[in-house]
Parts: structure tokens; C-alpha cells; sequence
């Protein structure tokens, strides 16, 4: 686990060396096609030598979701150990990863009418007033979603709309019945050990995020965007399009902002997003062993540490 741009897939690929590995894709974005640059995918070869299991399973028009991802991983995760293999999970998706550890509460699914009520209002108002709006019914779930992450406040006023609970409440639900500390993956029949990928610096991380966004830059990003926008089929307020980067490059094509605009607001975003995944990790109350990403007997620790694993 880990923050983006932090060397999760340079870890696991070390490990997949090393052991018997089969890795397992816990990345929201990596599960769609034609969405390479962006995602930081790894390339051909590399998927090649190392299969990942869950990358390149749906089209941009589709939806994944948390539960989707648990129910996948598991059946996954029961073929990789009955071949006599090791399931390795890599990726910085840590809804999955909580979803995976301690399942999901039974919340209303998604609803195309409301969310079309919600996406109206923000394109009246804006998502500030969402965001106003979700506070003034949901405080706490308001406190821990950024004004600027149009997903969630969507997902967190929605299921208050459908239901006439709050996310929070179905979180404190889901807490009592034991299933959302993500403490310590006791409903799932494996030992596990959990590996953090980090730089101890944080503007480390700030840099290699701006430094990735020019590679991807260079590397085609908004032509890539611009063959997902000339689609037709595809809009801004599907899963795809929101990803970090995809979104703020749609702006871009749609006029909205310049390009320079776009790619500043692309890496405000995806360094807020490395913030909330670092969130994520410190809430995590399983062991974790936390390595630093710049430090070059870090791969050497992590086999280390999985070697003292009591089956």
C-alpha cells in the first residue's frame, strides 16, 4: 500500500521476483482500458513478465465499485493460493483495501436520478455548495471530504438522499457489527502482512508527483484524453473521467481551462489525493511495516519482514 507516486509497483514487481508471487491490482483506474499514461499503468512488457490480475478488465463507460473489487479479489485470492502461489495486492485504492479487510456496509447503491440531481446542482452552484449542503446534514462526513472531491461528496449526499442516513452513520453501523476498522483481516482465511511504500519526506512526494506529471506529459497524456473525449460516450461524471488528471485534462478539451491550468490543477489534485491515502494509512489500525521509498535497502527489508511471517 501506499500514496501515489510512491513506488508501490517497483516494490511489488521486486517481490514477484523473488517469491511466488501472482499480483492482484487495487487500483480504481487501472481497471479500465485505453487509460494507460494517466494511470501510470505498468507497460506491456512489464505486464508481460509480471501478469496483473485485475488491470484492463472494463471500457471507460463502465462503473467499478468497492464491492465489486472484494467480491474479485477474493475468488482471485482463492485461485493464486490453490495453485501452491502467493496473492500479492499493490495499489494505493484504500477503499478496496478496507472494503477487502472488513467488507462493506449494506448501503443504498448507486442511483442515476439522484446522481443527476446532484451533478445539476453542482453545475448550478458549484460543489462548494454541495459540499455546503452534504455539512449541513453530515458534519463529520463533510469534515473528512475535501470541498474539491466532487466523487465522494456525490457518493456521501447521495446515499443520505436514498436512504435518510448518513454515510457516517452507515459507517458507525458497519463499526459495531466489527467490519470497517480494517484492524486486522480476520474474515479473510490467510495471513496477512501489510507493506506501506512512503518517502519519509513529504515534499519528496510532492516532487516526484509534479516531476510524473510532466513524464506523462511527454509521454502523450492529452492525446490520450483527447481519444477518450472524442469517444462521445464518455463524460465527466463517470468513475473513469474523474480519475485524478483525466478529469482536469477534460476541462482543458471541453475549453474550460488552459492547459497549463489544467496540468496545475492536475497536480494540486493528485497531491491532495496522495494527502487523503496517507489519511487512510495513519487510520489504519492493523501492523504495518512502513518503508521509505528512497531507501535502497528497502527491498531487501520488505523480504526480510515477509520472511518472518508465522503461517
Amino acid at each position: 500500500m501506499g500514496p501515489t507516486a510512491s513506488g508501490k509497483t517497483e516494490l511489488a514487481l521486486h517481490l514477484a521476483s523473488k517469491l511466488p508471487c501472482e499480483l492482484i491490482s487495487v487500483d480504481s483506474a487501472l481497471v479500465y482500458r485505453g487509460m494507460d499514461i494517466g494511470t501510470a499503468k505498468p507497460d506491456a512488457a512489464t505486464l508481460a513478465e509480471f501478469p496483473h490480475h485485475l488491470v484492463d478488465i472494463l471500457d471507460p463507460a463502465q462503473a467499478y465499485s468497492a464491492a465489486r473489487f472484494r467480491d474479485d479479489a477474493l475468488r482471485l485470492m482463492a485461485e493464486i493460493t490453490a495453485r501452491g502461489r502467493i496473492p500479492l495486492l499493490v495499489g494505493g485504492t484504500m477503499l478496496y483495501f478496507k472494503a477487502l479487510a472488513g467488507g462493506l456496509a449494506q448501503m443504498p447503491s448507486a442511483d442515476p436520478v439522484v446522481r443527476q440531481r446532484i451533478e445539476s446542482m453542482a453545475g448550478e452552484k458549484g460543489w462548494e455548495a454541495v459540499h455546503r449542503a452534504l455539512a449541513d446534514v453530515d458534519p463529520v462526513a463533510a469534515a473528512r471530504i475535501h470541498p474539491n472531491d466532487p466523487q465522494r461528496i456525490q457518493r456521501a449526499y447521495e446515499v443520505y438522499l436514498l436512504s435518510g442516513v448518513t454515510l457516517s452513520e452507515w459507517h458507525a453501523r458497519q463499526a459495531e457489527k466489527g467490519g470497517a476498522s480494517g484492524s486486522a483481516s480476520d474474515d479473510l482465511p490467510y495471513t496477512v502482512r501489510h507493506l506501506a511504500v512512503a518517502p519519509a519526506q513529504r515534499q519528496v512526494l510532492h516532487e516526484r508527483i509534479a516531476q510524473r506529471f510532466q513524464v506523462m506529459l511527454r509521454d502523450g497524456f492529452v492525446d490520450e484524453v483527447h481519444a477518450l473525449y472524442r469517444r462521445g460516450d464518455l463524460d465527466p461524471s463517470m468513475p473513469s473521467i474523474r480519475a485524478v488528471g483525466y478529469r482536469q485534462l477534460w476541462e482543458h478539451l471541453e475549453g474550460k481551462l488552459s492547459l497549463d491550468q489544467a496540468v496545475e490543477r492536475g497536480v494540486i489534485a493528485t497531491r491532495q489525493l496522495a494527502k487523503r491515502q496517507f489519511t487512510w494509512l495513519r487510520g489504519w489500525h492493523a501492523d504495518i511495516d512502513w518503508l521509505d521509498s528512497l531507501d535502497p535497502n528497502r527491498f531487501d527489508q520488505a523480504l526480510k519482514r515477509l520472511r518472518t511471517v508465522t503461517i
